[in-house]
């Protein structure tokens, strides 16, 4: 099984999920899956797919009232991620820094 990582990355590496992730947060409220489909230029059925590896991430929660479904999106995991990349962004730092102290040093 993939790790909660893993599958926000696979989330967001599509152009088009990220679109509908995004088109969802400044919505600000649920929208079918008829209202998504609507504003891109690919099938409902493309969109659904989408949609439901957005929610295998946790990025969007699907609720069904009568035939349609609604969609919502939850922010919250790309802490995850972001704690993730926080980490790396400070390896980097401290190993640039370390570099610089090096080649300080041996210029002097």
């Amino acid at each position: 099984m993939q790790d909660k990582i893993t599958k926000l990355f696979k989330a967001i590496a599509d152009p088009k999920r990220r679109d509908i992730f995004h088109a969802l947060i400044i919505a600000t409220s649920t929208l079918s899956i008829t209202q998504i489909s609507n504003r891109f230029d690919i099938s409902r059925q493309g969109v659904t797919k989408h949609i439901k590896t957005l929610e295998d991430a946790g990025l969007v929660t699907i609720d069904s009232k009568g035939r349609e479904r609604f969609c919502k999106a939850n922010a919250k995991p790309l802490k995850e991620m972001n704690k993730w990349l926080k980490f790396y962004a400070q390896f980097w730092d401290d190993s640039l820094d370390n570099l610089g102290d090096y080649l300080d040093n041996k210029n002097t």
